[in-house]
């Protein structure tokens, strides 16, 4: 693609991405590449946040299948995107330097969301979550195809779940957007 091209690709694909999150209840934290961190629950709690990220989960998947439809002609092959969520504490506040200063997150929590997010490519789904994220938010699992995983930089096993259908998990919960509330 031309340079152009790349950044008319990215720009329409952060807007697919980071309305959802918003609308759910996020805060977009950062883009890096074709990638976005997002904190749910920073004000609401870890419950609250969690179905908010799953609501925003299966938002963003929607709108990059229907960026993909949109773009099908100017695209090899449809967009896929791969989500990892995790809850735990952080470090939360804003950081920086600048113009740059923004509010961020650091910490555990945010690494193993990001090791999460690279096992969608291993474990060819759409959703990575934790278990904490599965019982705060409410979700049967029983049905979902669970792993124990050592992540990067932990010793222990961490209990996840590979989920190939976000709509599968997400719509059983009827989870309310911000806008509702």
């Amino acid at each position: 693609k031309l340079p152009y091209d790349l950044v008319f690709l990215l720009n329409r694909y952060f807007e697919s991405v980071g309305e959802p999150i918003s609308a759910a209840g996020g805060m977009v934290d950062k883009f890096v590449g074709d990638g976005v961190m997002a904190l749910f629950g920073v004000d609401s709690g870890a419950q609250t946040g969690c179905r908010q990220a799953l609501a925003a989960a299966k938002a963003m998947v929607d709108q990059v299948r229907v960026l993909s439809e949109n773009l099908v002609e100017d695209l090899p092959e449809p967009l896929r995107i791969g989500i990892g969520i995790h809850c735990g504490p952080a470090v939360v506040g804003r950081m920086g330097y600048g113009s740059a200063i923004h509010v961020t997150a650091i910490g555990d929590t945010v690494n193993v969301a990001s090791r999460l997010q690279d096992l969608t490519k291993e474990f060819k789904c759409q959703l990575v979550i934790s278990e904490e994220v599965a019982l705060q938010a409410g979700v049967d699992a029983s049905a979902l195809s669970r792993h124990d995983v050592t992540v990067r930089n932990r010793g222990e096993a961490l209990v996840i779940y590979a989920v190939d259908d976000v709509p599968k998990i997400v719509d059983p919960l009827r989870l309310v957007s911000s806008e509702t509330r």
